[in-house]
This record gives structure tokens, sequence and C-alpha cells, in this order.
């Protein structure tokens, strides 16, 4: 008899919740420094994950959970760009 296969959780760096790892977003420091969304969830680099949406990573700014996350400073306009892509996702579902 098999066990069941366990699904892979992640916690959501603005509401700090455990989820599974298929319902959250793939933030990605590459590693030449450049943060973006990878919706794919294959990209390399370091990864921080966020529910799908705008109030988690409004939690998230507010606490620098991405600078933690990461270890280096993230510029405002990161954010917005994450913000705008984010309403880009919520848009297709």
């Amino acid at each position: 008899m098999q066990k069941p296969k366990k699904t892979p959780q992640r916690q959501c760096i603005g509401c700090r919740e455990m989820k599974e790892k298929k319902s959250l977003i793939r933030v990605v420091r590459s590693p030449e420094g450049e943060i973006s969304l990878d919706s794919g969830g294959r990209k390399n680099g370091r990864g921080a994950y966020v529910c799908p949406s705008a109030e988690c990573l409004r939690k998230a700014r507010k606490s620098k959970a991405l600078e933690r996350a990461f270890d280096c400073a993230v510029p405002a306009e990161v954010y917005d760009a994450l913000e705008s892509q984010l309403g880009a996702l919520d848009g297709e579902q």
C-alpha cells in the first residue's frame, strides 16, 4: 500500500500563512540581482513566496519581508512592478 504524496507547503511572506506551493506566486532574485515574478516556478535564483493578492504584497512591502528574504535592498520601483504584474495575473484568472 502506497503512502499518499505530501503536497509541498510554503509560507507567504505577506500574511505568513503556510499554503500549498501551487497556490502561491514565487518572487525570485536572479544570480544577477534582478527581482521578478516567477509564474512557472522554474527560474534560477533565490525564491520567496507570496499569495496572489495585492494585500499580501502590501504587507510584505510594509514589513520589508523581501529585503529579509533576499538579504538586499529592494527599490520601490520593484514593488510597483510586482504589483502591476500581480494585477495582470489577477486579470487572467
